[in-house]
């Protein structure tokens, strides 16, 4: 059985990619638009609460050179190493969930920044990669067993279950779902049998739906959801304000900078509904090349993480999978919660919304994919080469 010991590069004499180019150009398209998107949502906010029009702009772009120097770091780590270090990494994201709760710092009525000199970060978003590291780690030592026994599929489990009820108490519900949902994705990736993943599955929605229901404000969203112009200056505020941003920009959108709802209309139009400023200012046309672009995305890391698998890298495989479930469900639900498909949810658009903590994490995890993506042409690079000589030599 492979373990994570055949990790170890057999061929680091042969010429490989370093980096995936498809894959990247994604990020870097994503990036650069989020950059322009958030200089154009973000003047007048920033002026007001920051004194500085461009306070937000500078903000993501440092964070931007950041996750980009952290990035390479983890290119250049040892993937052998990383997917040994699960464990560390859960027992951390255990210390800062619980840190942010003690001494957290409250915004909008959630405690979910840690307040370090003078710099704020939000622990529950480097709690994902983390996750990603420790569940693809242990489905690659105990493959054969997260095959056949439901203890090997119910003990990584309590750990997201764990993560998910602190980052509940902070409160942040959509982070909680969307760790829950992308662990249950790649356990059942990696083999899990459907009738566990199912009842897992089913507990977790019932769950779900009593929580939802058990809180007044909650149910109170769930109904904005499905009728926002009932309450539209209270509940369905939000969203009837981003369903007015899509409906203004057309198929070619107003232009950049000639938005109207981002001007204190739309709330949170920098962060969690950058989306319907794109809509608005851009159109149509820029929402189907957004959506490409993640889809694009997700399509390499699932590559990626198929030839990974064929050669036998199932740590790298797995993670390469998680990565691309957490990109694209993560993006699909802010999308969705932008044109009314889902209810109001707190997440970020990633790599375009403002959010610090999120940009660094997404972009480690990208260094890592790249690393995968390196090593897994390392191996078969020398059968390509001994494949070409023979031709030649005939």
């Amino acid at each position: 059985m492979t373990t994570l010991a055949d990790w170890t590069p057999r061929a680091r004499a042969v010429r490989a990619p370093w980096v995936d180019a498809k894959a990247l150009a994604c990020v870097a398209a994503l990036l650069a638009l989020g950059l322009v998107m958030v200089a154009s949502a973000s003047l007048e906010i920033a002026a007001r609460n920051a004194h500085d029009p461009l306070h937000y702009v500078e903000r993501q772009a440092a964070c931007a050179l950041l996750g980009t120097g952290a990035a390479v770091v983890v290119y250049f780590l040892s993937p052998q190493t990383v997917f040994r270090s699960g464990g560390w990494l859960i027992a951390a994201s255990l210390l800062l969930l619980v840190a942010v709760l003690l001494f957290g710092r409250e915004v909008n009525g959630s405690r979910r920044w840690i307040s370090l000199a003078g710099f704020a970060f939000q622990p529950s978003e480097f709690v994902k990669p983390a996750l990603l590291i420790y569940l693809a780690g242990y489905a690659a030592r105990r493959r054969a067993d997260v095959r056949e026994t439901m203890a090997a599929f119910v003990r990584p489990m309590l750990i997201v279950v764990v993560l998910a009820a602190l980052m509940l108490l902070q409160p942040d519900y959509g982070g909680a779902a969307l760790l829950g949902a992308v662990a249950l994705v790649l356990l059942w990736i990696a083999g899990v049998k459907l009738r566990y993943f199912f009842s897992f599955t089913a507990g977790f929605a019932v769950l779900a739906m009593l929580f939802m229901v058990s809180s007044p404000y909650r149910w109170r969203r769930i109904i904005a959801f499905f009728d926002p112009w009932q309450d539209p200056f209270a509940s369905g505020y939000q969203l009837t304000q981003s369903l007015i941003a899509f409906g203004s920009g057309g198929f070619g959108g107003a232009g950049l900078g000639n938005g109207v709802q981002k001007l204190f209309y739309l709330p949170e139009a920098h962060t969690d509904f950058i989306f319907s400023v794109i809509a608005e200012e851009l159109g149509f046309i820029a929402v189907c090349v957004v959506v490409i672009a993640y889809w694009l995305l997700v399509q390499r890391c699932f590559a990626i993480a198929a030839r990974a698998r064929r050669e036998q890298l199932f740590a790298g495989a797995c993670f390469c999978y998680g990565v691309g479930v957490w990109f694209g469900l993560q993006a699909f639900t802010n999308m969705a919660v932008a044109m009314g498909m889902l209810p109001t949810k707190g997440i970020t658009l990633p790599f375009i919304s403002v959010g610090g903590s999120s940009l660094v994490a997404s972009l480690m995890a990208v260094g890592l994919l790249m690393r995968v993506h390196y090593e897994t042409r390392c191996q078969t690079a020398p059968r390509r080469a001994r494949g070409t000589g023979g031709r030649r030599g005939k």
